[in-house]
């Protein structure tokens, strides 16, 4: 015997704010990147790198709320808090990784979360 499970309103508004936080991370990723060349190239490049990285560090943190709002409340899996979670730490390396000057682990790094990132959209 099948069940039919129908989502609440509240369900749909809380998985579209997660799919939208996610669309908000890696849309920040990839504009890092793109800072990061201009980091090379011109004297303003570490402002907006700089800058950047705040901005990807809070999408971050808003991708693990919206991960939490979208299971406890919103009945979902708990498998998203674990990933929001897990790029969480992974933003934290990378902005470690970034004010120590590490870059042979930085920029792969950065490339990973990218696709990390696209993953998770394309899961959404």
């Amino acid at each position: 015997m099948a069940t039919q499970v129908t989502a609440t309103p509240n369900a749909r508004r809380t998985s579209s704010f997660l799919r939208i936080t996610i669309a908000l991370q890696t849309l920040t990723i990839f504009l890092q990147a793109i800072s990061a060349g201009l980091l090379l190239a011109s004297p303003y490049g570490e402002t907006l790198h700089s800058a950047g990285a705040r901005v990807m560090y809070g999408a971050s943190m808003l991708y693990v709320l919206a991960a939490v709002l979208a299971w406890k409340p919103g009945g979902g899996s708990p498998r998203s808090v674990r990933h929001a979670t897990g790029f969480l730490a992974l933003a934290s390396a990378q902005v470690v990784l970034g004010i120590a000057h590490v870059p042979a682990v930085h920029l792969p790094l950065g490339v990973l979360m990218f696709g990390l990132s696209v993953l998770a959209l394309a899961r959404r």
